[in-house]
């Protein structure tokens, strides 16, 4: 477990340092490309001051020729108004001067005039140059800012890089510190698996030795004293009465009560459910008291008013079944024979679905033929014929696995006890799967009447019969959806319990043989009753012996009181008279008839002593050796049926022992069976230990590797970090300088 702990957080890690670096690779990308695209700009940068610089140039050249022109105009100016007097008081002195004067001042006029235009086309130039370069400028400045803040969040990536790797150093110098003391613990356990293992060796040699003494101990004693061999023909073992279960009878009524409470809820739901589709067929979209449905419709009502010939068989075969189900019978698949009853009733059920699918899906589309339909509707109404297609094959399927878990009862060969299992789970599977259906149909039939609800031509019935069809549909879903549940919560227990025969034969028991089974665990207890009763009768003949016995030493103690006054009154009579002694004989005569009362109440023939008084010795004496014989058959018989109870006893004993013997033998063969398997384990645990000390030595060689790649890729990625925060450190303060 710790290897495998060890190798996925290997792996994690690995995980985690690939992610890393592929981000690292995407940031140096990024880097790079920022750094051409800002090395570009500064470029262009540099060549838009170069151009700016030489249109200042060029501002500057145009101001100081513009000054100077601006200078010489004022100097004409001025020369022209002081020649303007003199013009009018030499105007007299000569034309000649006044025709150069005109030419000059129109040469002066032209050349006035081209720089003036030379001087607003250079302003013209510099105002065009002055606002491309603000732009440039403005943009230039943008860009700037734009830089910077991707520089500042590339730094702050690379800042948050930096940390998380400084992170993952520190939790992989943690990791390496744990594995470090893990392989230690590993090591020491390793240690302590090895002296397990020479112990284990130990124990199992002591073992070994113990079990083969045991073994030849069983074998002798089994050898001397068992008579026969009940399971040696693996054909008649499937006769043997098993064991009693109470629990387990008790279990399986209450979870047969359970599912017929389901089964009740789920018939009730289908009878409201198949009811009041018939109603809702009378009154939608035709409604029968106005005018005449369709045949289809009618054929359809009619065979729907037939429902509760199909589905109350099914609560009727599930009583059935739960009443079969009591506390002295074998419940299993073999013995639920009325679980065949219920499924021919399901079986019939499904024929009644199939027979009112057709008729169904063309009611369906009948209503969505009619005008009142709508497309909204008309969709629901298509969803509902695919769910009650779905429906009628769940319930198929679901037929379809209670008639193999019937077959057991009736055809042993029909299904093989290794597929009971499969079974049982797709009898869920096929309940879970009803139960989405039914949800399905609950929710398209909730759409589909609140549609109708909203048409105008709803009446007060067919929304009263709607309200009815839904919560019979929600009860459907309900019911499924706890059957579903209650089945699947003890699917654990029915694939335990549902199936009784012995263990390691090929076969299975037969439905007859099975009938054999109940027969003779009947029987079995019968004879148990009749042990009891004999038991009984034991004990009360034991209580009479002892009674008996009371009554007889009773006996004998008055026996010997009246041959005590027997012999006073002899005595007394020698020197009383005659008379006297006549009197006195009665009274002995009486007094003996009591006492041979009460030894007649204790089973002993003893008749009463007359008085030796009247009789002589001879008489006397006959009468002692009688009695003393008639006490003798009396012990003699008591004896005899102390004998009898005895041999009862000793023959119970002899069948209890008989039956510890067939116990010892199992218990030998569950012993050698157990021998065999300490013996496997053994072997499996000097491999297991091998292979996980090589492991072991393995994961301690390749986590060593690991950790030494790991340091190596660590400094790897320590340096490419320095180098990005150098380069990251120089762009900001270039980005700054600039």
């Amino acid at each position: 477990m710790a290897s495998a702990e060890l190798q996925g957080k290997y792996q994690k890690l690995a995980q985690e340092y690939s992610k890393l670096r592929a981000q690292n690779q995407v940031l140096k990308k990024g880097v790079v490309d920022e750094q051409a695209n800002s090395a570009a700009l500064k470029e262009q940068l540099k060549m838009k001051d170069q151009s700016l610089r030489k249109l200042q140039q060029e501002m500057d050249s145009l101001t100081f020729r513009n000054l100077q022109l601006a200078k010489r105009v004022e100097l004409l100016q001025d020369e022209l108004a002081l020649s303007e007097p003199r013009g009018k008081k030499n105007k007299k002195s000569g034309e000649s001067s006044s025709q150069l004067s005109q030419e000059q001042k129109s040469v002066f006029d032209e050349d006035l005039q081209k720089k003036i235009e030379e001087n607003e086309r250079l302003h013209i130039q510099f105002f065009e140059a002055d606002e491309q370069h603000k732009h440039v400028e403005a943009e230039l400045r943008s860009r700037l800012a734009t830089l910077e803040t991707e520089a500042a969040q590339h730094q702050a990536v690379v800042d948050g890089l930096t940390r998380k790797y400084m992170e993952t150093i520190e939790k992989l110098q943690n990791d390496k510190a744990k594995l470090e003391v893990k392989s230690q613990t590993l090591e020491k356990e390793a240690k302590e698996c090895r002296l397990r293992t020479e112990e284990c060796q130990l124990q199992l040699k002591t073992l070994h030795e113990d079990l083969s003494g045991r073994l030849e101990e069983s074998l002798s004693i089994i050898n001397e004293k068992v008579p026969f061999n009940d399971t040696k023909y693996s054909q008649y073992n499937p006769l043997n009465v098993p064991l009693h279960n109470r629990r387990h009878q008790l279990k399986m009524r209450d979870i047969a009560g359970q599912a017929l409470a389901f089964v009740q809820d789920l018939v009730t739901a289908l009878l409201n459910f198949h009811t009041y589709t018939e109603q809702r067929i009378q009154i939608f979209p035709v409604d029968s008291a106005i005018d005449t449905i369709s045949p289809l419709n009618q054929k359809f009502s009619q065979y729907l008013h037939e429902n509760a010939s199909y589905v109350r068989p099914l609560e009727e075969g599930m009583l059935h079944l739960f009443e079969s189900i009591t506390e002295d019978t074998v419940t299993v698949l073999e013995t639920t024979v009325k679980l065949k009853s219920f499924s021919e009733h399901l079986t019939s059920y499904i024929c009644f679905l199939r027979k009112i699918l057709p008729y169904q899906l063309k009611s369906l589309e009948e209503e969505c033929e009619s005008s009142l339909c709508t497309s909204a509707l008309r969709a629901r109404n298509l969803e509902l014929s695919q769910d009650m297609k779905k429906m009628t094959a769940v319930f198929e399927k679901l037929q379809t696995y209670i008639a193999l878990l019937a077959l057991p009862s009736t055809e042993p060969d029909g299904l093989l006890r290794t597929n009971y299992s499969s079974v049982l789970t797709n009898v869920g599977a096929a309940l879970h799967g009803f139960h989405d259906v039914m949800k399905d149909i609950s929710k398209h039939y909730s759409q589909k009447a609140t549609i109708e609800h909203e048409l105008p031509t709803a009446t007060q019935k067919l929304i009263t019969t709607n309200d009815c069809i839904l919560s019979s549909v929600v009860a459907l879903t309900n019911g499924a959806g706890k059957i579903a549940s209650f089945f699947s919560n003890n699917l654990d227990y029915f694939i335990a319990s549902l199936s009784y025969g012995p263990k390691a034969a090929s076969g299975f028991i037969s439905p007859l043989s099975a009938e054999c089974m109940l027969q003779y665990k009947k029987k079995a207890a019968a004879y148990m009753k009749s042990l009891r009763k004999v038991q009984q009768s034991l004990e009360k003949i034991s209580k009479l012996e002892q009674e008996k016995e009371h009554w007889m030493l009773e006996a004998q103690l008055a026996k010997i009181k009246l041959e005590k006054e027997n012999q006073r009154i002899a005595d007394k009579l020698k020197s009383t008279g005659s008379a006297q002694l006549v009197g006195l004989a009665q009274e002995n005569a009486a007094v003996s008839d009591t006492a041979g009362q009460d030894e007649a109440t204790a089973k002993a023939v003893l008749e009463p002593i007359q008085s030796t008084s009247l009789v002589p010795d001879v008489e006397s004496r006959e009468d002692l050796i009688k009695n003393h014989y008639m006490a003798r058959i009396v012990e003699l018989t008591s004896q005899l049926q102390l004998a009898d109870s005895k041999s009862v006893h000793f023959y119970a004993e002899c069948r209890a022992l008989s039956k510890r013997l067939a116990l010892a033998e199992k218990s030998k063969e569950a012993l050698t069976e157990e021998m065999k398997l300490a013996s496997q384990n053994i072997s499996r645990l000097q491999d297991e230990l091998t292979t996980t000390k090589r492991s072991y030595e393995d994961q301690l060689s390749m986590m060593s590797d690991h950790l030494c790649s790991m340091n190596e890729t660590l400094s790897k990625q320590r340096e490419e970090i320095d180098t990005l925060k150098m380069s990251s450190k120089g762009n900001s303060k270039k980005n700054k300088s600039r």
